[in-house]
């Protein structure tokens, strides 16, 4: 395990440390390049994953049409994925608390600004909420992530597998 991906596996554990149930939601427009990230990082982990303790979203167009499924399944905790400019090296991650996210302003090229939509379902589930924001290198039309996404995507993957295999909330 590489030195950055141990760092996120330690944060991941921390987020994590009461874990009931949870919602992984990965955002992104499959026509910006790199901003599709946090989509391919949830269909890789539907093709590992099987729990009824884990709901997967992957969310390309509208964060709101996803509330009520959200909700419904009654989490103790939620993670976003989602590319973000943070000025980082292409893949560099940073994970966000809810608290944290509440201070920055609204602006988003989402339909619901993120901020906005963590604070209805914190409203609503009362979980605790971060995002896992990743440093995209190319955001311009076309498809396809750039090799280091790509790369960023899969040990991302591979990473939050080994935790929630550790807090049991998937079997080996």
């Amino acid at each position: 395990m590489k030195a950055g991906e141990d760092g996120l596996k330690i944060r991941l554990l921390d987020f994590l440390s009461d874990v009931e149930k949870v919602v992984v939601i990965g955002v992104g427009n499959r026509f910006r390049r790199d901003d599709y990230v946090g989509v391919e990082i949830v269909r890789e982990l539907r093709d590992e994953l099987k729990s009824d303790r884990v709901l997967l979203i992957a969310c390309e167009i509208a964060l709101e049409d996803h509330i009520e499924s959200v909700v419904e399944f009654k989490p103790s905790h939620i993670l976003i994925i989602d590319a973000g400019m943070m000025g980082l090296k292409p893949g560099g991650v940073r994970l966000i608390d809810f608290e944290d996210l509440a201070l920055r302003p609204a602006v988003s090229t989402h339909m619901l600004p993120l901020r906005i939509f963590c604070e209805l379902v914190d409203e609503m589930t009362g979980a605790r909420i971060a995002l896992l924001s990743i440093q995209p290198r190319d955001i311009s039309l076309g498809e396809g992530l750039t090799p280091e996404l790509e790369g960023a995507a899969r040990g991302i993957a591979l990473t939050l597998l080994k935790v929630l295999k550790f807090k049991s909330i998937i079997e080996e």
